[in-house]
């Protein structure tokens, strides 16, 4: 009589706590470990890069030349040949070519290890509005290379080979200093040879830039004033891969194993008992799994469960 008193609150109770366990158990998993993803080094690459600003003759407009040729960011590559424009009141209304070569190519990778970006430009001749059979600038080889590589100093090479032509002049550059050429009646043009630039983690190479200001009075054009820079390369260091934070549920898969041999230690309490050796294997196979949370929460609420029938069967003994 007083054992089917007993037993039939105490499934109640257990249903309950069980309910509960199952109700905190989502609460348990949504607390994740948080792991951090290694970051991609950065690279740019560009064969030309044009800021002119043009005056029609008279000075009745300004109108800018603003161009890039086989700029490309990470992961990347181009290899156009040519690049041409079109101006207001320029050439007629017609387009006009800035930028011929053999080979224009430009290339940047970006991975966890490395990041790098390239160019190279062959036999090429650049030209400005007003000047359609007199090239700017002409020049044979001209490659940039911009390497940052995980663990190690970034490098930069910026190389300007073979003949070069200003004007209409053959010219020597040194890299001790700029070279400035002028041209009675046409212009002056200034060059920057092999621009190289490195921090720890960043490094950035630029072959030729070159400030120019003609004013070649043909075409409807005044004057053209600006910079023109070939083969530009950078980079920027990956950042690496984090270490992982370490997981934590593995703390709280011990607490049921040695809290479900209390009851075991009366043998007076009737009320159903928590099998040690059943949690157990079940804790080996689960491991730090998602149902670690819902094993534990059974587990606390039949030891609840049969901590208060011992209290129980004890009272009315008395």
């Amino acid at each position: 009589m007083n054992s089917d008193n007993f037993r039939m609150p105490a499934r109640r109770l257990a249903a309950v706590a069980t309910a509960a366990a199952l109700t905190a158990a989502p609460l348990l998993l949504s607390v994740r470990p948080a792991h951090a993803t290694g970051d991609h080094g950065r690279a740019s690459a560009a064969v030309l890069r044009t800021g002119l600003d043009v005056s029609l003759l008279h000075h009745t407009a300004d109108v800018p030349l603003t161009l890039s040729l086989n700029e490309v960011q990470a992961p990347g590559d181009a290899d156009r040949t040519a690049l041409s424009a079109r101006l207001d009141g320029v050439n007629g209304g017609r387009p006009f070519s800035v930028l011929r070569a053999d080979v224009a190519s430009a290339s940047a990778t970006a991975t966890e290890e490395r990041a790098e970006g390239m160019v190279r430009l062959t036999d090429a001749r650049l030209h400005v509005p007003g000047l359609p059979l007199l090239s700017l600038i002409e020049v044979g080889t001209v490659t940039a290379r911009a390497t940052c590589a995980a663990g190690a100093e970034p490098e930069v090479e910026a190389n300007v080979l073979g003949a070069v032509t200003v004007l209409g002049k053959r010219t020597t550059l040194t890299a001790g200093g700029p070279t400035e050429v002028r041209v009675p009646g046409v212009g002056e043009v200034r060059l920057d040879l092999a621009e190289r630039r490195t921090t720890s983690s960043t490094a950035a190479a630029t072959a030729l830039r070159l400030k120019v200001s003609v004013n070649p009075l043909r075409l409807n054009v005044a004057e053209v004033t600006g910079t023109v820079t070939l083969a530009e390369a950078s980079c920027e260091t990956p950042a690496g891969e984090e270490e992982p934070t370490p997981s934590e549920p593995t703390e709280s898969a011990e607490a049921p194993e040695s809290a479900a041999s209390e009851p075991e230690q009366s043998s007076e309490a009737p009320a159903p008992r928590v099998a040690p050796q059943g949690t157990q294997s079940n804790l080996a196979e689960t491991g730090g799994s998602s149902t670690t949370p819902y094993i534990a929460g059974g587990a606390l609420a039949l030891l609840l469960l049969g901590g208060g029938a011992v209290t129980v069967a004890r009272r009315r003994r008395g």
